[in-house]
């Protein structure tokens, strides 16, 4: 593991959330000057104090990121329609409307806000980040993000049910020059002595190489037990292969980018608890002299499913069809959306 204490090089700023106010950016990390020590020009000779080898190692990431780039891949199923309105009002503050038509479950309304403040930690960082939304029956979900040093960020995170606290956690994520740590805590109760603590730990071991693992502890009146994982990813020129090997079940990703345009994914779960197997293919296409991204997949249940994009500049405006079907179940669903801003 490599210093996080060391001299002469300070710690890169940590990349941005994403699916929070954008796509995540990772800040390249920057440079210290070498430590130089010249003798008086009178002796005639000059001497350097040998300089610190900077650590070559990168940082891993979260461990929740691991799978995220084959995750990515795959479409997202989108039932009934759905109505988007973004609105930038400051560099900082923005708001959204979203009305969500639907024939399977009940029509819904959902007004969101985000801002952005001024503590600048980057070319394209700023902290702290408010993210919320509301619906037409009150519910909530909100999370505060503040970058609290140069290694540390922490997030706070609140949903509520019709005017009732259903779930409230908070985790501190310290990012070190090879390594990140992260500790959640998720509804503690003290009177009753409940709660779920989970920890996550992902180490570069080789500029390509990461190991990590989880623990998930929960307490309950009746109940309190353990779960514990571990995950490993190797990352080459254009391909990111991911396991993950736990008592709860495995589960592993191949993302593989073949060119600018077509990406590729496998995903490979098995359950324990569940006592089910499933693998899952998906693709990316992207054209972008078209403004069009299509995006696929098929899984061993047979369900088939996709999902079509389409920009329309210079309006600010995109389309988004997306269909899934359920060979098995003989269910069809589809769905249709529209992005404005």
């Amino acid at each position: 593991m490599g210093s996080v204490l060391a001299a002469g090089s300070p710690h890169p700023p940590p990349p941005s959330p994403a699916g929070v106010a954008g796509p995540g950016l990772t800040v390249p990390p920057g440079f210290g000057m070498p430590s130089v020590t010249s003798v008086p020009p009178s002796t005639g000779l000059t001497s350097a104090q040998p300089q610190e080898e900077t650590n070559p190692l990168p940082n891993p990431g979260t461990f929740d990121e691991c799978h995220r780039k084959c995750k990515d891949v795959f479409p997202m199923q989108m039932e009934g329609v759905r109505l988007v309105v973004n609105k930038g009002l400051s560099n900082h503050f923005q708001v959204s409307h979203t009305v969500l038509l639907s024939t399977l479950g009940d029509s819904s309304y959902r007004f969101g806000a985000t801002y952005v403040g001024l503590k600048q930690t980057g070319p394209a960082e700023s902290f702290p980040v408010m993210v919320g939304d509301m619906d037409n029956l009150g519910s909530l979900n909100a999370q505060v993000i503040h970058q609290i040093s140069n290694s540390v960020r922490s997030k706070m995170a609140f949903q509520t049910q019709q005017h009732k606290f259903v779930n409230w956690q908070g985790d501190a994520e310290f990012r070190g020059k090879d390594f990140t740590a992260t500790i959640t805590l998720g509804n503690p109760d003290v009177l009753n002595g409940s709660g779920i603590v989970v920890t996550h730990y992902l180490q570069a071991l080789t500029p390509a190489l990461a190991l990590g693992g989880e623990l998930v502890y929960h307490r309950r009146p009746s109940e309190e037990g353990a779960v514990m994982s571990l995950v490993g990813r190797y990352t080459g020129n254009n391909y990111i292969a991911t396991a993950t090997l736990g008592s709860a079940g495995a589960h592993a990703t191949y993302y593989h980018r073949a060119n600018e345009q077509l990406q590729l994914g496998v995903e490979f779960d098995a359950s324990t608890r569940m006592q089910d197997t499933s693998v899952s293919f998906g693709y990316q296409l992207d054209v972008p002299k078209a403004n069009l991204q299509f995006k696929g997949s098929v899984d061993s249940n047979w369900v088939v499913g996709a999902t079509l994009e389409k920009k329309l500049p210079p309006l600010p405006l995109s389309l988004v069809i997306s269909s899934f079907l359920n060979h098995n179940k003989n269910k069809f669903q589809c769905g249709f959306g529209v992005t404005i801003g």
